[in-house]
């Protein structure tokens, strides 16, 4: 992912004939290098990151790297530069929908199956008799397709008694629920009163098959809800109703792509887009180290007329 980033800042610097000096995955001391006409493309140490260098962007002397004033990032515009900045995110959120997108048109539109897989002690599902294993094909007559649908509708109840209908081994029965107000933990890990039956999804998923274009709209559905999936959890952060620890660093997402790695490429295709999605956000902000930082000194100097003052 981080190669996808950095080569959407070289294509960037590429398109407006900026010189690059180099294009390295990882940091610090480089193991392995070529060099391809006046750009150096390496390999380095720490696997924690990449850069592309471009002439002029960290040292004004570009004549004794074989590159002319006219090479230098400096001698673009402000909004060139500002697509430059904001090239190498911009190119990890299309990587992100291009997983999404070809997952869609190989596998089919993944929708996770109304399949009971556990059930709560002491809740309304236990006292009427569910099962793991059923099916839930409808409440209070509204059927059900898929999962999301279940706490949709059983949240919106108002904890009126509902009729459950469910499919179990060929056969299909009704139970009476009445929800009750229960804790539970939502995507972000907080805590939450809701209204509950006290059934668990079972995992269980099913396949419907799209088409080539339809599937490229369902994949940018998909990169959408992650992104707004991230920009929450950030603001959770930032709010303090989502601990700041459980944010992990390169570590954990080493652990994370081996455990999705062995269970298969779909899975580590899923992390992966995530991440992609992830790095080309947080790349985004407006702080003066990342792209973000870049893309507003870019925009004032839009305004103003004139360069930033260092």
């Amino acid at each position: 992912m981080i190669f996808f980033h950095e080569l959407g800042h070289f294509l960037a610097f590429r398109a407006f004939k900026v010189g690059v000096i180099t294009f390295s995955i990882g940091m610090g001391p480089k193991i392995w290098k070529v060099k391809r006409g006046k750009t150096e493309y390496c390999l380095s140490l720490l696997p924690f990151g990449g850069y592309v260098a471009g002439v002029g962007e960290y040292d004004d002397e570009v004549e004794s790297l074989g590159f002319t004033q006219e090479d230098a990032v400096t001698s673009r515009a402000p909004w060139q530069r500002l697509i430059i900045a904001a090239a190498g995110p911009l190119m990890n959120l299309l990587i992100a929908w291009l997983i999404y997108w070809g997952l869609t048109v190989s596998q089919g539109l993944a929708i996770t199956q109304p399949q009971v897989g556990g059930i709560l002690p002491q809740s309304a599902a236990e006292a009427a008799g569910l099962k793991p294993g059923d099916m839930i094909t409808a409440i209070d007559g509204v059927r059900i397709e898929r999962w999301g649908q279940v706490p949709e509708i059983v949240g919106d109840s108002g904890g009126k008694t509902m009729q459950v209908e469910v499919e179990r081994e060929g056969l299909k029965q009704t139970f009476a629920m009445t929800p009750t107000r229960r804790e539970r933990t939502n995507l972000f890990g907080e805590t939450e009163i809701a209204w509950l039956i006290g059934v668990q999804a079972s995992g269980s998923v099913r396949y419907e098959e799209k088409g080539f274009f339809e599937s490229a709209v369902l994949g940018l559905q998909k990169t959408w809800d992650m992104i707004d999936i991230t920009l929450t959890s950030v603001k959770k952060m930032i709010t303090g109703s989502v601990a700041a620890e459980s944010v992990g660093g390169p570590i954990m997402i080493a652990q994370m792509l081996g455990e999705q790695a062995k269970v298969g490429l779909v899975p580590l295709l899923l992390l992966a887009a995530l991440i992609s999605v992830n790095l080309g956000l947080l790349n985004l902000f407006p702080i003066p180290v990342l792209d973000g930082g870049a893309i507003v000194f870019c925009l004032i100097e839009m305004v103003i007329r004139r360069p930033v003052p260092e």
